[in-house]
């Protein structure tokens, strides 16, 4: 129990709050947690975007596979967050009519819900043809060589004249 106001000798023991030395304690604590947890939270962030240029490059290696193996024109889209695919109904075509669901059954397919930056060089769709060729154009006219960036990771560029994706 407090003293009473008139004992000025043990007025300063009642008062409320941390000392110093409670105060200090505490932040090494926090320093220390936050020494231990932010390499763990750097080395997830990294996998997410690990994981999603392994997506975008599985997905460009299936165009590839799918555009060959059933002689079809295989379009791709790459946009941040999706990948999508779309193949052409006959062959030869210089458009994609049929779109190819995703490995969940979805429309995109690849999929990041977390808006990594994905960027594709030169912008538009690639077109990969029959033959094997990535093209800027559906009539398979003009070979493109194209690169796409995504944030932290190696750009995934395409050849063109071989189809080769890497």
């Amino acid at each position: 129990m407090c003293a009473s106001s008139t004992d000025r000798r043990h007025a300063g023991r009642c008062a409320r709050g941390f000392t110093l030395a409670e105060l200090v304690a505490v932040l090494v604590v926090l320093g220390v947690l936050a020494v231990a947890v932010m390499p763990r939270m750097d080395a997830a962030l990294a996998m997410r975007n690990t994981g999603w240029h392994d997506q975008v490059l599985a997905a460009l290696r299936q165009a590839r596979s799918l555009a060959q193996g059933h002689r079809r024109l295989v379009c791709v889209t790459v946009a941040t967050g999706s990948v999508t695919l779309a193949i052409a109904s006959a062959h030869p075509a210089s458009a994609c009519t049929t779109a190819l669901p995703g490995p969940d059954g979805g429309a995109a397919f690849a999929q990041d819900g977390s808006g990594i930056a994905t960027t594709l060089t030169p912008a538009g769709t690639l077109y990969f043809q029959p033959s094997g060729r990535i093209t800027s154009d559906g009539a398979g006219t003009a070979a493109v060589d194209a690169s796409i960036g995504i944030d932290g990771e190696p750009d995934i560029t395409t050849v063109g004249e071989t189809g080769h994706v890497h």
